[in-house]
């Protein structure tokens, strides 16, 4: 029996995220600057009788259905290949489920590009983001090989750019669900960040200007996301004490990430928070 073909799937933070505005077919158009961190799940690929698809996680939150976005990238490539093959996918999960980090979409895309080479299909990056544009807004971004994006549309239209440095964070995500389309829901337009305001903090990055990258990290979901759970303010607050300042919530919550000058002030910070939250990591960028 051969061996199974595993697949890192990285989460993400938003260090930037504008809502331009509601869009005809009732999602929001956005400009959001993605960076993929060290964090990440492990979805390793197997061999399963002919049409089957087969999840195991290791965390009870996941489901294994036809629901998990790993199942449906299954079904996606199955039809547009027409292809028949099984697979079994065993599903190690490390990032946090329903947290903001877009773990399941990172992990349909793991699904896309794993299957693409464990059947091999020989589908080009063309082929695979058509397909990952119909499972999800956040899961193109994953398939290409770039620490950061700029996504706009939905967040499915990615333009990768070159930044040399490598940045560290503490992540807390703490145990309180929140809906994206509750959060979406809740928000006002009157909200909306400028629209330079995602181009600065690109430059900030570029020249490794962490200081002034700090200032400029925003969500404009940060007002619904504490209006719908008002206890994540603390955090918050407790937070942008401990580091002094540079905090930001990541897409729709409720994780809020810090971003720090260095991997030693990031596991200083994190060691502070471990005794209050079980989701603590001090990540970079990947």
């Amino acid at each position: 029996m051969s061996s199974p073909l595993v697949i890192a799937s990285y989460a993400k933070l938003n260090l930037a995220l504008r809502i331009i505005g509601k869009r005809p077919d009732g999602f929001h158009e956005l400009e959001t600057l993605f960076e993929r961190i060290s964090l990440h799940d492990d979805l390793a690929l197997s061999a399963a009788s002919e049409g089957q698809t087969v999840i195991e996680c290791d965390h009870p939150g996941v489901p294994v259905d036809g629901s998990n976005l790993i199942f449906r990238a299954a079904a996606l490539v199955r039809e547009c290949c027409r292809v028949n093959y099984g697979v079994r996918f065993v599903l190690t999960k490390r990032i946090p489920v329903a947290a903001g980090l877009a773990g399941g979409s990172s992990n349909a895309a793991a699904a896309l590009s794993g299957l693409n080479v464990f059947w091999k299909l020989g589908l080009s990056r063309p082929q695979l983001l058509a397909m990952a544009r119909k499972l999800g807004s956040d899961v193109a971004f994953f398939l290409y090989e770039t620490p950061f994006g700029l996504g706009t549309g939905r967040g499915e239209k990615i333009r990768s750019f070159s930044v040399r440095h490598k940045f560290w964070h503490v992540l807390v995500t703490p145990k309180a669900p929140l809906l994206t389309k509750d959060v979406y829901a809740a928000w006002d337009a009157s909200l909306t960040k400028e629209s330079s305001a995602v181009t600065m903090l690109v430059s900030s990055l570029r020249k490794n200007n962490i200081s002034l990258a700090r200032q400029q990290l925003f969500n404009d979901l940060e007002k619904p996301i504490r209006y719908l759970r008002p206890e994540l303010s603390s955090l918050f607050s407790r937070m942008d004490k401990a580091a002094s300042g540079g905090v930001c919530f990541s897409g729709s919550g409720p994780s809020v990430f810090a971003l720090v000058k260095d991997q030693s002030e990031a596991e200083r910070i994190a060691s502070m928070f471990r005794g209050s939250y079980s989701q603590v990591f001090a990540v970079s960028t990947f």
